[in-house]
């Protein structure tokens, strides 16, 4: 079994369900002590079940400032070290040019792109020398979709975030990438559609990748790892797709 991050302390913000539960599941069983939050206390129960004695839920909202600055506290007091961050927590919904209220846009750049910032900024004291910060965004930072503008520019604002801030953090050797997935099988993909229209969704996208299928949140979460690892230490600000294919062709 690889055990490769041993020793390591990883947090996964939004990891609850989907990828980031997907994610710190593979960096607990690489043997990472990890740290989730999210906003559901059920959820967070459940999933810190799920991925067994390595981890500890913290009920944060990665867009609420103050609930950052308890996390990183609790964060300081038990493990005293960041040796891996995952800013994941982020979300969005579908809406037309003509219908975007300001409610749909502060809602999701509010996650996505505030949230994303201050969750990284809020962690440089506690991250090592050397540490790894992975970001998510995602294939529609690079493709059009329609009704889903806001989203998708979120996204292209987090891949910037990790050219930038790899030039910012150039002198303590931190490495910032960001993972860019394509239609992965998760709650949040399926819940932008009624329950009746979820297959004809997934069907529809799947027919759009090249390898023919949805990808499954534990193949984002295995390139995560890898991001986290010593295997990627010279591997700094770039967007790794993990898309099938989709936005390569």
């Amino acid at each position: 079994m690889n055990k490769s991050l041993n020793g390591k302390i990883a947090l996964v913000t939004g990891g609850s369900t989907g990828i980031g539960l997907a994610a710190a599941k593979e960096l607990a069983e690489q043997g990472a002590r990890v740290f989730i939050t999210g906003r559901r206390q059920a959820e967070l129960d459940a999933a810190a079940t799920a991925i067994g004695p390595a981890a500890t839920a913290i009920r944060a909202d990665a867009s609420v400032l103050s609930d950052l600055d308890a996390v990183y506290a609790q964060i300081a007091a038990t493990a005293g070290k960041l040796d891996i961050l995952f800013a994941n927590a982020g979300g969005g919904d579908m809406m037309p040019l003509g219908a975007i209220t300001e409610e749909h846009f502060d809602r999701i750049f509010g996650t996505n792109v505030r949230g994303v910032l201050f969750t990284v900024q809020k962690a440089l004291p506690l991250l090592v020398d050397g540490a790894s910060v992975i970001l998510t965004s995602s294939i529609t930072s690079v493709t059009g979709t329609a009704s889903f503008s806001v989203y998708s520019a979120s996204k292209a604002a987090v891949r910037n975030f990790a050219r930038s801030w790899s030039l910012d953090l150039k002198d303590r050797g931190i490495r910032v990438n960001v993972v860019s997935p394509g239609p992965i099988r998760t709650p949040g993909l399926g819940g932008l559609v009624p329950d009746e229209a979820r297959q004809g969704l997934y069907d529809a996208l799947a027919s759009q990748v090249p390898l023919g299928r949805l990808g499954e949140p534990e193949e984002i979460g295995k390139a995560v790892a890898f991001l986290a690892s010593g295997s990627a230490s010279f591997i700094n600000g770039i967007e790794l797709f993990v898309d099938g294919g989709m936005a390569q062709v």
